[in-house]
């Protein structure tokens, strides 16, 4: 801890935290979605059981869902990237 006192100010640690709440790079979004989204535009099925799966343990509720309720923020710009629409779960 004391290593990243002295090299980050508290001014970038706080931009680091309001980047970290735009766009996630946990595992759920860094690798879980993308390829939940992979395997469903190859062999169908359901996502949440994909997801599920890729976790280990049931889905986590996301504070910050859009549109149905059903997906962050994050998750809407990775299938806007991607050029899909989002799956329903």
């Amino acid at each position: 801890m004391g290593e990243l006192q002295a090299t980050m100010t508290q001014n970038e640690f706080e931009s680091w935290v309001e980047y970290y709440k735009e766009a996630p790079f946990d595992d759920a979004h860094r690798f879980h979605r993308p390829a939940a989204l992979v395997s469903e535009s190859m062999a169908r099925g359901g996502m949440t059981e994909k997801l599920e799966w890729l976790r280990g343990s049931a889905l986590d509720a996301e504070p910050e869902a859009t549109g149905n309720g059903q997906y962050s923020a994050a998750d809407m710009a990775t299938f806007a990237a991607l050029g899909v629409k989002p799956p329903s779960v």
